[in-house]
């Protein structure tokens, strides 16, 4: 789960420049037919820039699980320069894109206040599929464990998304039915030139984010109480489980690549946060979810200054 965009700069709050209310120009929309699991490519960064592009949210899940699932037999072109398609990612016609200052707020106390709240988070797992999968085919002269990494890093956001949809379905809603906000892409689109840059800001910063988010967001669902909000309190649990995970991999490989270019990883993190702009933390940290996900005290103690 990755949260971004609503911990910047604070002073956007008070006067935000006038904003459109649908911001479409980052995405890819459905206007072909939806791609089918016949002849996938035979190459894994291949597919998954496939799975990346798809539109139809389903068919999206369906090409991201199937590339995890063949992930141990696909060729892999390492080396490959790949460009990119016009349009990333794909996105369905709904839901509505927003400036995230003008996503309305809904109290979850209320059934359809729960669904808009259960909605956002869904929408966040359907954008973190598009950038485990960004992660994949656009870098290459990784090693092969890197990319069967982040495949199924995006496997385990597509059955996030789908726990959350079927959730929302279950309570008369679905996908697109209230409005998003598009801030989720800005930093996967600052960060395409330098992988560097992504390990530390996608998964180290907004990933890392949701494991601060959860705990809150469960605690505030029990107190709603209904059977709907413990159910989204039990998806939760697994989606925090599994992102821990995530995290960690975002750690991983953040170290590597600083040990490769002979960089220190705190003041370098420092430095990258500063030049791409990236979300201001906003406490409290979930330090236990934090260190199991690979996070050292200097670096957490840097966190909390």
């Amino acid at each position: 789960m990755y949260f971004g965009g609503q911990g910047q700069k604070k002073k956007a709050r008070t006067q935000p420049a006038p904003i459109p209310p649908i911001v479409r120009s980052h995405c890819r929309i459905a206007d072909n037919p939806p791609m089918t699991s016949e002849s996938p490519p035979a190459e894994l960064r291949q597919l998954a820039l496939r799975a990346l592009l798809e539109s139809d949210p389903a068919q999206k899940v369906l090409v991201a699980r199937q590339a995890m699932a063949q992930s141990g037999t696909l060729a892999l072109a390492a080396d490959a320069e790949l460009q990119a398609p016009a349009g990333l990612p794909g996105c369905p016609q709904r839901p509505e894109l927003r400036s995230h200052l003008d996503v309305p707020k809904r109290s979850p106390f209320t059934r359809e206040g729960l669904a808009a709240l259960l909605h956002a988070v869904t929408h966040i797992e359907f954008n973190a599929i598009n950038l485990a999968l960004d992660a994949v085919w656009r870098f290459s002269g990784m090693p092969r464990a890197y990319y069967l990494d982040w495949l199924k890093v995006a496997a385990e956001e597509a059955q996030h998304f789908s726990l959350l949809r079927a959730h929302l379905q279950a309570m008369g809603y679905d996908y697109g039915d209230f409005p998003a906000h598009t801030g989720l892409w800005d930093m996967t689109r600052k960060t395409e030139g330098d992988l560097l840059a992504r390990m530390a800001l996608v998964p180290r910063t907004l990933e890392a984010r949701g494991l601060d988010a959860t705990p809150p967001m469960q605690a505030k669902l029990r107190k709603v109480g209904t059977p709907d909000a413990l159910r989204a309190v039990d998806i939760l649990d697994v989606i925090l489980r599994d992102e821990i995970g995530h995290v960690a991999i975002g750690n991983h490989w953040y170290r590597q690549l600083c040990a490769q270019r002979g960089l220190e990883p705190v003041a370098t993190y420092a430095l990258l946060a500063r030049q791409y702009e990236a979300p201001r933390l906003k406490g409290p940290l979930n330090l236990d979810a934090r260190r199991r996900a690979g996070f050292d005290e200097a670096e957490l103690t840097f966190l909390n200054s």
